[in-house]
C-alpha cells in the first residue's frame, strides 16, 4: 500500500487546493460501491452464488436456443429485457477504461473485484456472441414485443429471437465497439488473469478485422434495432476507436497507423463534436489520440496529433462554455450540462469522465488549453467535472440524488420492470405480460425493489424532475449512465479521504 501512496503523492499535492476551499459533502466511496452494485441488478442469465442483489433471480436461460447458439448472460441495458449489443459493449468499454485509469483508487475502496466482475459479466457474453471470426450476435429479443409487456425478467414471455451480423449483413459499428470493449478489458485482466486477457485480445483483433473488411452500419443489417439504438454517427468512429484501443492493448504500430491514416477520411480530425455516447465516439477518440500522440516516440505524427487535439479541446471548451458562438453545450439554471431531453445524464457522466481524464493529461504534461473564452488549466477542468458529479449526487436545486439509493432523497419510481414488481424471490407466482401493467406499473407507491446505483435520465432543462414510473424520459436508468462514473467516484473519494488529507 505504501507504493500506492507514493505513486499518488504528487497528484494529491496538485489537487489539494481544489478540496481545501470547501468541506466534502458527499460519500464518494458509498457512491462507488453502489454504482458497481447496479450492474448486478442488470444481469441476464444464471446468477452466481455471490450475487448481492437478492431481489433478482435467473432469467433468459434459453437465449439463443432458437438459433442453436448459447447466448445466455450479458446485461439488460435499461428497464426492459432486450440485450442490445452496442450499448452493452460501450458500457464495458467505459467500465474497463475506468479501471485502467483509476484502478488503484477503486482498489483503495476495496471494490476492485466487483469492478472486475462487472466487466467480465459483459466480456464473457461477448465471447459467446462471437461464434466465428465473421459472426457476432447483435441482439437478443426485440424492443417492440418486449415493450408490450411489463413483467419481471424471471417471468419473460416475450420473443427471445436473436439477430446477428456477418459477412452478408455487416455491422462495423457494433463489431468495432465490441472489439474496443474486449481490447480495453484485455488490459484490465493482463496481470490478474493473463490467459483470459489473451483470449479477449484474440476476439478483439478478429472483430476489428471483420468490421473493417465488411463495412456497413449494423442497424441496416439488424432492422429491429432502429427504433432503439440506431447508429446515427455511422461506423467510422467505432473503427477508429477500436484501432486505438487495440493499439493501447498491443502496442502494435499497425493499429496506430490506422488511426493516423484514416484520421481525415473517417472524420477523426474532421468532426467537432459536443457529446460522447454509446453512438458517438469521436470526442473520446480525439481525447485518447491527443494523449497517445503527445508521447515523444510519436512526434513524427505531430501534425495529425495537433488536429486530433484541436477537436478534443473543442469538446472540452464547449463543456466549459468557453467556445465561440453556438457551439457550447447548454446548461440548466442549476449548472448541469444539458445535451437533450431523453436520458440527458448519459452525456453528463461521459463528460465528467473525459474532462477528468483530460485534466490528468494536462497536469502530467504541465499544459493548459486555450479556449476562445480564455485559458483553462487542469484544476479548472477537474473542478467543473466534480461539479457535474456533485450535481448528480444531490448538489442541485431539487436537493435530489439522481444516483438511486444514494443519500436521503432519490427517485423512488424508477422506470424498471424488475424493480417495480414484487421480487421473484419473495413471490414466485407467475406475473403475465400485461398483468404487470394492470397491477404494478400504475401503482403510485415507490418500487418494491430499490435499483441501487442506477443513474436515471435526470431533470429537464429547468432542473425539474417528475418521479413517475411512466415518465421514462427522466426515470429510466441505463448501464452506460453509471459506467463512466465508477472511476470518477473512486478518484474523488481518494482525494477527499481523511487518511490522504493527513499527508
Amino acid at each position: 500500500m505504501k507504493s500506492f501512496f507514493l505513486h499518488h503523492f504528487s497528484l494529491l499535492l496538485s489537487f489539494s487546493t481544489i478540496f481545501s476551499s470547501s468541506a466534502i459533502a458527499f460519500d464518494y466511496a458509498d457512491a462507488l460501491s453502489k454504482s458497481l452494485l447496479y450492474f448486478e441488478a442488470q444481469r441476464s442469465g444464471r446468477l452466481p452464488y455471490n450475487q448481492r442483489v437478492t431481489w433478482r433471480d435467473h432469467s433468459g436461460l434459453t437465449d439463443g436456443l432458437e438459433e442453436g447458439v448459447d447466448l445466455v448472460g450479458g446485461y439488460y441495458d435499461a428497464g426492459d429485457h432486450v440485450k442490445f449489443g452496442l450499448p452493452m459493449a460501450f458500457t464495458v468499454t467505459m467500465l474497463s477504461w475506468s479501471v485502467i485509469e483509476y484502478g488503484e483508487e477503486i482498489a483503495y475502496v476495496g471494490e476492485i473485484e466487483h469492478a472486475f466482475e462487472a466487466i467480465k459479466w459483459g466480456t464473457d457474453y461477448f465471447i459467446k456472441a462471437h461464434t466465428s471470426p465473421n459472426v457476432l450476435w447483435a441482439e437478443v429479443g426485440d424492443g417492440d414485443t418486449d415493450h408490450y409487456c411489463w413483467q419481471r425478467p424471471e417471468d419473460m414471455t416475450t420473443s427471445r429471437r436473436s439477430f446477428k451480423i456477418d459477412e452478408n449483413n455487416p455491422g462495423s459499428d457494433l463489431a468495432g465497439e465490441t472489439a474496443a470493449a474486449m481490447a480495453a478489458a484485455s488490459i484490465v485482466f493482463r496481470k490478474t488473469n493473463p490467459h483470459y486477457s489473451h483470449l479477449l485480445l484474440h476476439h478483439a483483433q478478429q472483430l476489428f478485422e471483420f468490421g473493417d473488411k465488411y463495412r456497413g452500419k449494423y442497424d441496416k443489417s439488424v432492422g429491429v434495432v432502429k427504433n432503439y439504438y440506431a447508429s446515427v454517427s455511422g461506423y467510422e468512429d467505432e473503427l477508429l476507436w477500436a484501432a486505438l484501443w487495440l493499439y493501447k492493448a498491443t502496442d502494435k504500430e499497425d493499429y496506430l497507423e490506422y488511426v493516423i491514416n484514416k484520421a481525415n477520411s473517417f472524420g477523426g480530425i474532421g468532426w467537432a463534436i459536443t457529446e460522447f455516447s454509446w453512438d458517438v465516439k469521436f470526442a473520446g477518440l480525439q481525447i485518447i489520440a491527443s494523449k497517445i500522440l503527445q508521447e515523444t516516440k510519436h512526434k513524427k505524427h505531430s501534425y495529425i496529433q495537433e488536429q486530433y487535439r484541436s477537436k478534443a479541446e473543442h469538446y472540452i471548451c464547449s463543456c466549459l462554455n468557453k467556445n465561440n458562438g453556438t457551439t457550447n453545450v447548454d446548461r440548466t439554471p442549476g449548472g448541469l450540462l444539458y445535451v437533450r431531453q431523453w436520458n440527458n445524464m448519459q452525456y453528463v457522466s461521459t463528460a465528467a469522465f473525459l474532462l477528468t481524464f483530460y485534466s490528468d493529461f494536462l497536469k502530467n504534461f504541465d499544459q493548459k488549453i486555450v479556449c476562445h473564452g480564455g485559458i483553462v488549466d487542469h484544476e479548472e477542468l477537474f473542478n467543473f467535472a466534480k461539479s457535474q458529479v456533485d450535481y448528480i449526487l444531490g448538489s442541485n436545486p431539487k436537493n435530489m440524488s439522481y444516483l438511486v439509493g444514494f443519500g436521503p432523497n432519490y427517485p423512488k419510481r424508477v422506470h424498471h420492470r424488475g424493480a417495480s414488481i414484487v421480487s421473484y424471490r419473495e413471490n414466485k407466482g407467475f406475473i403475465g405480460c400485461t398483468q404487470g401493467y394492470d397491477y404494478w406499473y400504475n401503482k403510485n407507491g415507490p418500487n418494491p425493489n430499490v435499483l441501487i446505483g442506477a443513474i436515471v435520465g435526470g431533470p429537464d432543462n429547468q432542473d425539474e424532475f417528475n418521479d413517475d414510473r411512466a415518465n421514462y424520459v427522466q426515470t429510466e436508468a441505463c448501464t452506460y449512465n453509471t459506467a463512466p462514473l465508477v472511476g470518477i467516484f473512486a478518484k474523488l473519494n481518494f482525494l477527499s479521504s481523511p487518511l490522504i488529507a493527513s499527508f
